[in-house]
């Protein structure tokens, strides 16, 4: 199918579920990614679109915590079945604050990071799953 390819010298710098190594040659099946990995006197220069740079990332992470919501909060649905943009609090998975705090200690340990009750910018943190998820992207250390 359409996708681009890369030597396999630029394959070790792309997310391993984009790559596949065919005859030394990393092959990209991503679609609409322009990754193009050029040799110009033995520099290696990589040129990534910023949409596909951590493009699966956050899809994943995304999953990852709507299972640990699952798991920590005992719900009665999969993970697959979370909207990632549906309201973590109301009408959407309909949590409360200690649901929220159950979720935020989960979080802490396993991600490096507190989150903290008198933060300010709560509501917006916690106003979905995919805001949850950018968060912990940005501010995990392990």
């Amino acid at each position: 199918g359409p996708g681009c390819r890369a030597t396999a010298a630029a394959a070790r710098y792309l997310p391993t579920r984009q790559r596949a190594v065919f005859r030394g040659r990393a092959v990209c099946w991503r679609a609409r990614s322009s990754i193009t990995a050029t040799r110009p006197q033995g520099v290696l220069t990589l040129s990534l679109p910023q949409t596909a740079i951590g493009a699966t990332a956050p899809a994943a992470l995304e999953l990852e915590l709507a299972q640990l919501f699952v798991d920590a909060l005992n719900l009665e649905t999969t993970a697959a079945q979370i909207d990632p943009t549906a309201p973590l609090f109301g009408e959407g998975l309909g949590l409360d604050s200690i649901d929220i705090l159950e979720v935020a200690l989960e979080i802490s340990q396993r991600y490096g990071f507190q989150l903290r009750s008198d933060d300010e910018n709560n509501q917006r943190i916690f106003q979905n799953l995919r805001s949850l998820a950018a968060h912990v992207a940005q501010q995990r250390t392990k």
